[in-house]
């Protein structure tokens, strides 16, 4: 690829950072801009929620790369621009101030946005979201004090490692969820039902089943939630976790194909041969699952950006890493690798032990280990995605056996 073209990556966050350091690692010396809309520099989401908001952190913790990185490597990096639209055929960018930028590949990292409440009183001040790093300095003061009656509205990731944090530093926290047990949707009724227990052992109060009619508030401020059955719960503090959409208002601009995010193959091509797309917006052919999967977690984002550069360049790229979470959540630490779709029906079989939640889980579907999960331990996370990734029919009893090396089976 001549030096001499240009690459443009919207959206500088996880993704679009690597794949900006990626492009120099690989000897591309051409122009590379990086354009943000936030004001800060790249920087990762997992300590938002957790040791950053704690405070046992402190900003630099969160930044990808040092301030001096983009400068040292010529690349260009435009923070606080807003990008309007994209015209492919003329392969431009336009910014919201007016300005159109040329490329000859663009990457589109844009992320997702957090779903905003719709009910009364959503906008009063005191109702917060949590996905940027302003969010977590907004927060992270209030929560500090320990005195705060915090109310989550959702119990996803982000609403449960929130919840965690805010309980540890002494708030009183209550979880509003309407489904009857946490994050079943994602590890089924049984994990769920842990952390559930985790929570209300640590002095959370989770109230399950339940809908939320509205915010109230009083001048301009929100001081309580009512539930449809007219229950009125208190709050000093309201945070919103119900989930998160794709940016793709830039990609259908350019009249890419969107399907529950961009549409890209396992190349992270679109539908446009001059664009690509990596991290939470990417909708990706996955050669392994052999389904279109996209995810929210930085791990796709750190290592999407990177491949989505090396198949700038043009070389032979096959995304196929398997994707992969984790969760740190009072005394529970857990890893999760696995493709979620395929999880559904499957039976969960565990190694280790359970009661003191230090174990290893496994979906097993057709014989086939589809996902796997290791709370509290540690340095089998590697082994745990070999066993998926070769897709071997699996012996449940040697599976389960923790005699039995991980590596073998």
């Amino acid at each position: 690829m001549p030096d001499s073209q240009s690459y443009v990556i919207v959206g500088a966050g996880l993704a679009g950072a690597s794949a900006a350091r990626t492009l120099r690692e690989e000897g591309f010396t051409g122009p590379i801009q990086l354009i943000g809309a936030e004001a800060h520099r790249p920087y990762i989401r997992p300590p938002l929620s957790k040791d950053y908001l704690s405070g046992s952190s402190d900003r630099d913790s969160v930044y990808v790369d040092p301030k001096d990185w983009y400068a040292e490597h010529d690349v260009d990096l435009l923070l606080g621009t807003s990008v309007a639209r994209i015209d492919a055929p003329r392969q431009l960018i336009h910014t919201a101030a007016g300005e159109a930028i040329a490329y000859n590949k663009l990457l589109l990292a844009t992320g997702s946005s957090s779903r905003r409440l719709s009910i009364p009183g959503a906008d009063l001040d005191g109702v917060r979201y949590l996905r940027t790093l302003d969010d977590s300095d907004t927060l992270r003061p209030l929560l500090a004090g320990g005195s705060l009656r915090l109310i989550l509205i959702g119990s996803g990731w982000i609403g449960m490692e929130v919840a965690a944090t805010a309980r540890t530093l002494g708030n009183d926290v209550t979880i509003l969820e309407r489904d009857p047990i946490p994050l079943a949707n994602a590890l089924g009724d049984e994990l769920g039902q842990m952390f559930a227990d985790l929570h209300e052992q640590n002095g959370v109060i989770l109230r399950r089943s339940v809908s939320v009619d509205s915010v109230l508030g009083q001048d301009g401020r929100a001081t309580a939630v009512k539930l449809t059955s007219g229950e009125v719960i208190p709050a000093d503090l309201i945070l919103v976790g119900i989930g998160a959409t794709p940016n793709i208002e830039l990609a259908d601009s350019a009249g890419l194909t969107i399907d529950n995010g961009v549409s890209v193959d396992a190349s992270l091509r679109t539908s446009d041969p001059a664009i690509y797309a990596a991290g939470d917006v990417a909708n990706a052919y996955h050669p392994v699952a052999k389904l279109r999967l996209r995810s929210e977690h930085w791990a796709n984002a750190l290592n999407g950006g990177k491949a989505a550069a090396r198949s700038m360049l043009g070389q032979k790229v096959s995304f196929d890493d398997i994707p992969y979470f984790y969760t740190d959540q009072f005394d529970v630490g857990m890893e999760y690798s696995g493709f979620g779709p395929l999880t559904r029906g499957a039976d969960v079989v565990y190694r280790g032990d359970r009661a003191g939640r230090e174990f290893i889980a496994f979906w097993v579907a057709g014989e086939k280990v589809v996902a796997g999960m290791n709370v509290n331990v540690w340095d089998v996370n590697e082994a745990v995605q070999g066993i998926i990734r070769r897709g071997n029919q699996v012996d449940r009893a040697r599976l389960t056996d923790a005699d039995v090396p991980l590596e073998s089976l």
